[in-house]
């Protein structure tokens, strides 16, 4: 890249990282990003929902020994930057100059998906990343046909599989290599079998970790698709996704990228990639993923739009950059539904009428829950404090408490140490691989949202003893969090196990 090439890439790098440090200001913890975080505390080679890689960078990220969401963020603004360079870099070995990366860029930023996505600490935006950089070195190797990028494909899919399971998507769409006479004669030459051994090696312990736990994946599928995506058509999925990465992205770059692979000239590398990402797509949309399982899938495609643009109108008609650039700034506008890049206050007054859910009972409906949690958990705490405080001391000494939501869990064990609270312990999800052998307390604190009588059928005595309303949950379910003081259990640690091994992600 020339060096006006590199400024741009380093003016969005700025732009980007600042926008996640706003929205670090003024947001709290995601559900999911609290389970992220405990498990950086239980290093393995498999957990019930995803692959190891989540933890070890959370163990990193533990080391400061903070429940900061600038310090648990650390690892995704940095994922965030890289998807951006590579991306970049990708375009350029598209034969794209300044303008298309230009373009590139600004359509990553201006994307409330990939804002959203890539913000969290969860395995997503690391599997973007993982994709972007297999993807890159996929290029590569289709162009130039050498060792080293095949070595590094090799070791972003590695990455990719211990990073999530949908980098399968990602591994189907390379049997392409196999299909065309240039890509078949160098994986012969390089020996690829090498390649595919080291891959099976290092992906091995997380497979035998699978078998050894009853294969809990095709358990939290099977229950992803009953809950979840048996209940979304394609085409709604479909308008969610080219919603979530910006209608003027869709329309500027997406819509033209399929456009310029389609007429590619066969047996070329962007034909030869093209077939790729044909076969990835093709593959999530007969599985029906969730949209934002396509994001990598979007971050591959937008490149090939901006190339198109450069190499067919703006060599010629330069001033055409022009109008295609304020096309794409008024999709800025959508940033904020992505980020709480507003303050709270502000996001309730802008934001949230555009996407205001009506929740009986509810006074507000917040789409995403990292808005309101700062003061939703600091509320949860102090009402557990108190709970726990009015217990005697006898009963405090052993007392434990048992959320039943893995994220009602992951905050009592992030924050309760501010309020003196014990550990939490849970059967829903990964926690269930971490919860205490032997003899249950005498006296159990239990946080729920609202399950009804569920707990007394491991307890004699269940009492309600308080309700925290939160009137910006987008669901009745999560309306109210109960907590109850549960009193002579009627099983063992070793018992409760077993009763819940069918019904971990219930």
């Amino acid at each position: 890249m020339n060096r006006q090439s590199k400024l741009i890439v380093l003016f969005f790098c700025v732009i980007k990282l600042t926008l996640h440090v706003l929205a670090d200001c003024h947001s709290g913890f995601q559900g999911d990003e609290l389970l992220h975080i405990e498990t950086g505390k239980h290093l393995a080679f498999g957990f019930m929902e995803f692959p190891p890689l989540i933890a070890l960078l959370a163990f990193i990220q533990n080391i400061f020994q903070s429940n900061s969401v600038y310090i648990h963020h650390l690892f995704s603004h940095f994922a965030s930057i890289l998807i951006l360079i590579y991306t970049a870099k990708t375009t350029f070995e598209l034969g794209g100059k300044s303008k298309a990366i230009f373009l590139v860029l600004l359509a990553i930023i201006i994307a409330p998906g990939f804002g959203r996505s890539q913000q969290l600490f969860q395995p997503v935006v690391f599997s973007q990343l993982f994709w972007v950089l297999g993807f890159y070195q996929l290029l590569r190797f289709v162009k130039y046909l050498d060792k080293k990028s095949l070595w590094n494909l090799t070791l972003f899919c590695i990455l990719g599989f211990l990073t999530k399971y949908d980098s399968f998507f990602f591994l189907f769409g390379l049997t392409t290599l196999v299909l065309f006479k240039s890509t078949r004669k160098a994986l012969i030459k390089h020996k690829f079998w090498m390649n595919v051994f080291v891959f099976l090696l290092c992906i091995t312990p997380n497979i035998i970790w699978q078998y050894l736990n009853d294969f809990p994946l095709l358990q939290m599928v099977n229950r992803l698709y009953e809950t979840q995506l048996d209940k979304i058509s394609r085409v709604e999925n479909l308008i969610n996704l080219l919603i979530a990465i910006n209608p003027m992205t869709s329309l500027l770059l997406v819509i033209p990228a399929i456009l310029f692979l389609l007429n590619s000239k066969r047996a070329s590398v962007v034909h030869i990639v093209s077939i790729g990402i044909g076969l990835s797509a093709l593959l999530l949309l007969y599985k029906n993923g969730k949209g934002y399982y396509f994001y990598p899938i979007i971050l591959t495609l937008i490149p090939f739009g901006a190339v198109f643009w450069e190499q067919l109108f703006l060599k010629s008609k330069k001033w055409i950059i022009y109008p295609i650039s304020v096309l794409m700034l008024f999709g800025a506008i959508l940033i904020p539904f992505g980020m709480p890049v507003y303050s709270f206050n502000r996001y309730l007054e802008k934001v949230y009428p555009f996407e205001k859910k009506d929740v009986e009972g509810g006074e507000f409906g917040v789409k995403y829950d990292e808005y309101y949690t700062q003061e939703k958990w600091k509320n949860t705490m102090i009402e557990l404090a108190k709970v726990y405080d009015s217990l005697p001391k006898l009963e405090k000494q052993d007392c434990l408490i048992w959320g039943k939501h893995y994220s009602q869990a992951g905050a009592v064990n992030l924050f309760g140490e501010l309020y003196h609270l014990p550990k939490a312990f849970s059967y829903h999800g990964s926690f269930y691989s971490w919860s205490p052998n032997g003899n249950m307390p005498h006296t159990v604190i239990a946080l729920s949202y609202q399950v009804g009588d569920f707990f007394i059928d491991y307890f004699e005595e269940v009492t309600l003893v308080k309700t925290i309303y939160n009137p910006y949950a987008d669901n009745e379910e999560e309306l109210y969090q109960k907590i109850y003081i549960c009193k002579k259990p009627k099983q063992n640690f070793e018992t409760m196990k077993l009763l819940f091994e069918k019904r971990i992600f219930e």
